[in-house]
C-alpha cells in the first residue's frame, strides 16, 4: 500500500478507510514512518487525513509513536497546518508520557491555544487535559490553569465547560 496515494485518492475520507490505513501503518516501523511523512506533508489535505490515522495508531500501538513525540510537539507551533493536525497531535500527547525535554514547549503551546478565542474547541479541550497532566509534575501551573478555565467558563461551549469542570475538580 502506498499511504500517500490512499490518503489522496478518495473525494471523502471515511473512517473505514482511515482505519485500514492505520492497520497497515502499525504493521511495521517503515510503514508508520511513511504515515508520519504524510502527516508532515505540505499538502494540507494529505496531512489532515494522515492526522486521523496517526491518532488511531497511537491508541492502537502507543510505543510506535514514542520516537515521534518531537514531531508532534513541532506541529503544535505551526500556523500553516489544518486544525486536524494540531487537534490530533494534542489528542496523542494527552495519552502519552511526554519526555521532560518537551514539557516547556508543550505547556507554552497549550496555554497559547487557550488564550486565543478563535482556537477550535477540540484543540482547547485537548490542551486543557495535556496541561492538567503536566500540572501533576509542575504544580506551579495549577493556579494559571484554574484561572484560565474559570475565566472562560461563561464564554465557551458546553464541551469546554464539561472538560473544565472535570479538570477543576482534579486540581
Amino acid at each position: 500500500m502506498n499511504i500517500r496515494e490512499e490518503l489522496s485518492k478518495q473525494q471523502i475520507h471515511f473512517k473505514k478507510h482511515a482505519l485500514a490505513i492505520t492497520e497497515f501503518a502499525v504493521s511495521s516501523d517503515e510503514n508508520f514512518k511513511e504515515l508520519i511523512d504524510c502527516f508532515l506533508s505540505n499538502d494540507i489535505r494529505v496531512a489532515q487525513r494522515a492526522a486521523w490515522s496517526v491518532s488511531w495508531a497511537a491508541q492502537k500501538k502507543p510505543e510506535i509513536v514514542q520516537p515521534y513525540i518531537g514531531v508532534l510537539v513541532d506541529q503544535l507551533k505551526r500556523k500553516d497546518v489544518h486544525n486536524a493536525v494540531i487537534r490530533n497531535s494534542l489528542r496523542i500527547l494527552e495519552d502519552l508520557i511526554i519526555p521532560e525535554k518537551f514539557h516547556g514547549e508543550v505547556m507554552d503551546a497549550c496555554f497559547q491555544f487557550l488564550e486565543k478565542r478563535e482556537t477550535a474547541i477540540a484543540i482547547k479541550a485537548f490542551a486543557l487535559t495535556v496541561l492538567f497532566n503536566l500540572s501533576k509534575i509542575y504544580p506551579d501551573i495549577k493556579n494559571e490553569l484554574r484561572f484560565i478555565i474559570e475565566e472562560n467558563m461563561d464564554y465557551e461551549t458546553a464541551a469546554y465547560r464539561s472538560r473544565g469542570k472535570k479538570i477543576l475538580a482534579g486540581l
